[in-house]
């Protein structure tokens, strides 16, 4: 294993997710305040690839640098207010999602076992003429 190739590609992931939401959120409130705005970011967004957040804010520099500075505020804010909490949670809910997967793991394991001895014992009774 490699724990800080994985941190670094995590952290990159939670980056991406966080640009993405703030230009979510900026949309939202563009939509009520500048619609025109909200329509010309839409148009960006779609025809920019949003999932590499820094390329997409570099991107986004040459067309609004007020839109870039709005997204990097917001993102900022969420990784403050998000990041919090995030260690715990995701340990929380690995936790959760891996006993559940195992609690489903063990009924199958369980029921395909006394299915498979179920027609074991009835085998045994049909190849057996004594047994009456």
């Amino acid at each position: 294993m490699y724990p800080k190739k994985i941190a670094n590609d995590t952290a990159e992931v939670i980056q991406n997710y966080l640009t993405y939401q703030a230009v979510r959120i900026i949309l939202d409130q563009l939509s009520e305040t500048n619609p025109k705005q909200a329509i010309w970011l839409r148009q960006y967004t779609a025809s920019h690839n949003i999932q590499k957040g820094e390329s997409f804010i570099e991107g986004l520099m040459g067309e609004d640098k007020e839109l870039v500075m709005r997204i990097l505020k917001v993102r900022e804010y969420l990784a403050s207010e998000v990041m919090e909490f995030m260690p715990q949670m995701v340990r929380h809910g690995i936790s959760q999602a891996n006993m559940e997967h195992r609690r489903q793991l063990l009924e199958r394991l369980t029921r395909s076992s006394s299915v498979s001895s179920t027609s074991s014992e009835s085998e045994n009774d049909d190849s057996n003429p004594n047994c009456d």
